[in-house]
């Protein structure tokens, strides 16, 4: 299994490379599918749109959401195409690595001027607080 640190650095240097070739302004789907690709070529395993189930209090939510992108059963990519950033995608990209109990996400706004004013990595530091699917 790959480390974290190589699997986050990997999935920057192709959406900074994906981000200087196409710019900002596409739809986040497109950067979705074209980021999945490129990980791919560079043989990480990517699970684009992950179905992701979970349990509270004795009940099963099938599909409770979806990942855009997990790479390599690791580190969770949520990717934005919006000018600026609110406070609750951070909260959203929390939310899926304290449901997963995954140690590091990304949070990718491919519509901020520079990729590097648009990436978040964002840390876990809870343990898991609901059953992992």
């Amino acid at each position: 299994m790959r480390e974290i640190n190589e699997v986050t650095r990997e999935v920057v240097d192709a959406a900074y490379g994906i981000h200087k070739r196409l710019g900002p302004g596409l739809l986040e789907s497109v950067y979705e599918a074209v980021l999945a690709q490129v990980l791919a070529q560079r043989g990480f395993a990517v699970q684009p749109q992950a179905k992701i189930s979970f349990g509270y209090e004795g009940i099963r939510i099938e599909e409770g959401f979806r990942i855009e992108l997990l790479v390599e059963k690791l580190v969770v990519v949520e990717l934005k195409s919006v000018e600026t950033l609110a406070p609750v995608h951070a909260k959203q990209v929390l939310t899926y690595l304290r449901v997963l109990d995954l140690p590091v996400g990304l949070l990718i706004n491919f519509g901020a001027p520079t990729l590097k004013a648009g990436i978040r990595r964002i840390a876990n530091t809870h343990s898991a607080t609901l059953p992992r699917r």
